[in-house]
């Protein structure tokens, strides 16, 4: 009887223990967290000293030598600059310019659009332009003017599509402002359709900005990557080419394997200029060069070719040399902005994960320019590896982790120690407690209750 009362006490004295006790937190150790990227950091100031700049690590191919008074190889996706000769240096740049005119203006259209164009919209196209042969009085699409532009670098679909926009000098104001957003400080537009204007420049630096910036559009990327297309010129149509002869494959200059495009472009004053992106292994990499100076025309696609057979073997095995990310991207602690993004990421979720968005090609055609101006700056973009913490760790987990972080915790005293330990602890205490309390009664002639 004493042995069965007192095992009845202790497995009700350690159900109740059990219940009593709070379920211990997780401690910080415990709970999973994606391991942050490291951060490279590279000293920008690099990047404005003549000469070429690298930072081989073993294993890394030899930098090349190229003829071209300025160039760029940089990682697309995170910015870094793997190598560069007189990245700031500040020259023409012909119809690469025109890169930063689609940056700046695709936004504001819609592609399905019809145009007809007008005397005016085609005055002051210079002398020895060139041209996709956009006629007044005929109607376009403004896909097929976008087609002019970048196949046959047209610069009479480029000042239509700059009328369309605001004005010829209100273009080049906000091409300037978007230069400016994006970090690319070296240029100043004169003509947008980079015709050599004075004291219109740009730098190799600046035009591998234009070129990441232009990848992140789809419509963007998908003008650049289009060879060859039809013309409309009233009811008949006419074949036009892309002039990058790195995508294309022609006049004996072999087709780059993985090119997506970008641009290329030529003046008496600028000479030979190219922007040049590329995907491989899923990497993507971006290439300007400006000016070879020897080799003649086809030297330019060569050297860019160089460049990113360079970039691709020396994935791995180089330092950055500086970033194209804009300085304010630059100088942001990382963990701090990855860290504000995800809680604006979780803030967002819980307003409403299902309000609709405006998609690149619907909602911002709309908006003034200023207003897409602003709206695609790359300061508004959410970082992937942000949104991937946010995802992984969610509203509750931060709050387990805060309360391990501070000391507040629940659970006490108790929260490291296993509730089965505890519990069996307790229970042969209470039940030697009872035993020897009946077994003092028994001596002292009580009675058992």
């Amino acid at each position: 009887m004493i042995v069965k009362s007192a095992v009845r006490h202790a497995v009700v004295g350690t159900v109740a223990l059990l219940l009593a006790l709070p379920v211990p937190a997780a401690s910080a150790s415990t709970v999973t967290e994606p391991t942050p990227p490291a951060e490279r950091r590279a000293d920008p100031a690099r990047l404005y000293r003549t000469g070429t700049q690298a930072q081989p690590l073993a294993g890394a191919p030899d930098v090349p030598s190229l003829s071209a008074l300025s160039w760029v190889v940089a990682d697309a996706d995170s910015g870094e600059v793997l190598a560069a000769r007189n990245a700031h240096r500040r020259l023409p740049p012909a119809s690469t310019l025109k890169t930063l005119f689609a940056v700046t203006a695709l936004p504001h259209f819609d592609h399905e659009q019809r145009h007809t164009v007008e005397d005016w919209e085609l005055e002051g196209i210079g002398a020895g332009s060139s041209l996709v042969g956009v006629q007044s009085g005929y109607t376009y699409k403004v896909s097929d003017l976008w087609n002019g532009v970048f196949l046959s670098s047209g610069n009479d679909a480029v000042h239509v599509l700059a009328a369309m926009n605001g004005g010829w000098d209100s273009m080049s104001r906000q091409m300037q402002e978007k230069a400016q957003a994006l970090g690319a400080y070296d240029t100043r537009v004169v003509s947008p359709d980079g015709y050599d204007a004075p004291g219109q420049v740009s730098s190799a630096f600046d035009l591998a900005v234009f070129g990441r910036a232009g990848l992140r559009d789809p419509a963007f990327v998908r003008y650049c990557s289009t060879r060859y297309a039809d013309f409309p010129s009233g009811s008949w149509s006419y074949g036009i080419r892309n002039t990058n002869r790195l995508l294309t494959g022609e006049d004996g200059v072999d087709r780059y394997p993985g090119l997506i495009g970008v641009k290329n472009g030529y003046t008496s004053g600028a000479g030979n200029t190219l922007i040049a992106a590329a995907r491989r292994d899923g990497r993507t990499l971006v290439v300007s060069v400006m000016n070879p100076q020897w080799g003649g025309g086809r030297a330019v696609y060569e050297e860019a070719r160089t460049l990113l057979d360079w970039g691709f073997e020396a994935a791995g095995h180089v330092q950055p040399v500086g970033s194209l990310q804009p300085p304010r991207a630059r100088s942001e602690s990382p963990a701090k902005t990855q860290a504000e993004q995800a809680q604006q990421a979780v803030k967002g979720k819980a307003q409403g994960s299902t309000a609709p968005q405006a998609g690149p090609e619907h909602g911002a055609r709309k908006a003034t320019p200023a207003a897409a101006a602003g709206a695609s700056s790359p300061s508004g973009r959410a970082s992937a590896p942000a949104a991937q913490a946010a995802a992984l760790s969610g509203p509750g987990q931060g709050a387990v982790h805060e309360a391990a972080r501070s000391g507040t915790a629940p659970g006490g005293l108790w929260s490291g120690l296993p509730l089965a330990l505890v519990g069996s602890a307790l229970g042969a205490a209470l039940t030697l407690w009872v035993w020897r309390r009946r077994t003092t009664r028994r001596e002292d002639g009580g009675a058992e209750v």
